[in-house]
């Protein structure tokens, strides 16, 4: 399983968690990788990692989302894919060594594959603001 299907198994999981407020998060992971038949250990760590990543920083992700979006924007109005591409996104950008420009492209495409016909543009803006506010 290659970096940009694994991603996509993180993504999934965390839109999941997103919509079905589960309180338990392990069994959550747990289930998930059972269910998806997620054999690879180096999936299976990435996603472990992210899920738990993003939870445990959850407040300052939505905070850069907050910090970033136009002033009449809000973010309950974001759609919950779109959430979850750009917590996953910012999570990786924020916590881990992946290239913002490697994580900012695999966002886009999954806002092409998931999201409305206005994601892609939405999450790159979005992202986009958050590394130069990095920078």
């Amino acid at each position: 399983m290659n970096r940009t299907a694994i991603r996509e198994q993180a993504f999934k999981l965390v839109y999941s968690i997103e919509i079905q407020k589960q309180k338990d998060l392990q069994e959550a992971i747990n289930l998930y990788i059972e269910s998806n038949e997620i054999s690879d250990k180096n999936a299976e760590e990435y996603i472990i990692n992210t899920v738990l990543g993003i939870q445990k920083n959850k407040k300052e992700i939505k905070s850069q989302i907050e910090k970033n979006l136009k002033s009449d924007w809000k973010l309950e109005r974001i759609s919950k894919i779109d959430l979850a591409i750009l917590e996953l996104a910012i999570y990786e950008i924020k916590y881990t060594d992946v290239p913002f420009k490697v994580v900012i492209n695999e966002a886009v495409e999954l806002a092409k594959k998931y999201g409305e016909d206005a994601s892609k543009n939405f999450v790159n803006g979005i992202l986009a603001s958050v590394v130069n506010k990095e920078e």
